[in-house]
């Protein structure tokens, strides 16, 4: 079988790379099942502390692969709903449940799902030839893999509604002007600064980063009370780990700490 997810573990970084780079990394089913083989494996195993996602070739994904559908006009409409059922809506909650950073390194163009599964990422970096493309509209499609809920979210509801309406490109400075994306970095610097990133949060506090991005997520819905208690549960929490002891220890004897992420 063809290996179209590429990963590697390496001080405390998981590396995934998307490699269809002939078909801009889009998807299709057997690529599907391999990335979620590969965030089930970031799931279980407390050595991988971070996530750093991007993809080969002159891309990052250009979504879903349309020729592995192959749409006859004169049979039956397809059931779109049962892929984003089966596969788009499991790597958004995995992404998103996952307890530790996951950072996006968009090294070229990512479009319709490509577009949202960056956007759903808790860190994203981007070349500075990089685009966006909500191509949804362009197929009659709605948005899927988040892109409804994330979108108004992060660009808010007027230049959501433009970008999914009009599914005009989005370079990747101006996805970083309307505070989209974190930063844009010269193409050749992508691959070193994601990296550099990366390895930083390996040697974090990684419990506690998990409990301050399931906090930002329940704010979304939360009323300000709702969020003060979950604030007073979550720092009692992270008042019991083992990472606040050592920050403690650390700061006291002025020295570098020593994280074990639990």
């Amino acid at each position: 079988m063809d290996a179209f997810i590429l990963s590697e573990v390496e001080q405390g970084v998981m590396t995934i790379t998307l490699n269809r780079p002939d078909r801009l990394n889009s998807f299709n089913d057997v690529m599907h099942q391999q990335l979620a083989d590969c965030l089930k494996q970031a799931e279980r195993d407390d050595t991988i502390r971070c996530l750093l996602i991007t993809g080969a070739g002159r891309g990052f994904c250009a979504g879903q692969d349309l020729n592995d559908r192959n749409v006859d006009p004169s049979g039956p409409a397809p059931d779109l709903g049962m892929s984003v059922e089966r596969f788009y809506n499991p790597l958004v909650r995995r992404l998103a449940a996952l307890p530790k950073p996951v950072i996006c390194a968009v090294n070229g163009v990512a479009a319709g799902a490509g577009a949202t599964l960056a956007m759903g990422c808790d860190i994203v970096l981007a070349a500075r030839s990089a685009k966006f493309v909500m191509a949804f509209s362009k197929l009659g499609l709605v948005p899927d893999c988040g892109g409804s809920w994330v979108l108004p979210r992060v660009a808010g509801r007027a230049r959501a509604v433009g970008l999914l309406m009009l599914g005009d490109n989005l370079s990747a400075e101006q996805a970083a002007q309307w505070g989209m994306i974190w930063q844009v970095v010269d193409d050749a610097e992508l691959k070193d600064t994601a990296l550099t990133m990366a390895r930083h949060f390996a040697t974090q506090p990684t419990y506690g980063l998990g409990l301050i991005k399931k906090a930002l997520q329940l704010s979304e819905t939360n009323t300000l009370d709702e969020q003060l208690e979950l604030e007073r549960d979550y720092q009692r929490m992270a008042g019991r780990s083992d990472d606040y002891r050592e920050g403690v220890s650390a700061f006291l004897a002025k020295r570098p700490p020593q994280f074990s992420g639990k």
